[in-house]
């Protein structure tokens, strides 16, 4: 999998990582966290997720990044990378709903399919429906 590990970081730069890899993995490919900073927000132990960028010394929230439209209504999200905030733009998607698919991603090592959205507890065949043309991995 590939990564962009940007930040408060000694050797930016995009990087290839095995399947599997976590957050520390990449941070300790681009030479570990600068002289006196912290990797802030980042859930080190977390799963990454290919072409996702890790921002390191970023407030909460603004840890990962991904790929933004500037029109939600027309937007496709990408399941792997798209952030809580994005998440919480999809129709009947709020903070709780949003925060589950996250997890699932992170536990699962990120989605394969859309059809996976299914197993996330909350999302039943009504807003499948609804989120299934406006999702993508």
């Amino acid at each position: 999998m590939t990564v962009h590990v940007t930040g408060k970081i000694r050797k930016p730069g995009v990087y290839l990582l095995p399947a599997g890899a976590r957050v520390t993995d990449a941070v300790a490919a681009a030479g570990g966290v600068s002289r006196g900073a912290s990797p802030g927000a980042l859930n080190l132990a977390r799963r990454l997720i290919d072409g996702e960028q890790i921002v390191v010394g970023a407030p909460a929230g603004q840890a990962t990044q991904a790929s933004t439209s500037t029109d939600p209504a027309t937007t496709v999200l990408d399941l792997n990378s798209a952030t809580t905030d994005q998440l919480e733009q999809l129709p009947g998607v709020g903070e709780v709903l949003a925060a589950r698919i996250a997890e699932f991603r992170d536990a699962h090592g990120g989605f394969t399919t859309v059809e996976q959205l299914r197993e996330v507890t909350g999302i039943g065949p009504r807003k499948y429906d609804e989120i299934k043309p406006k999702v993508r991995v």
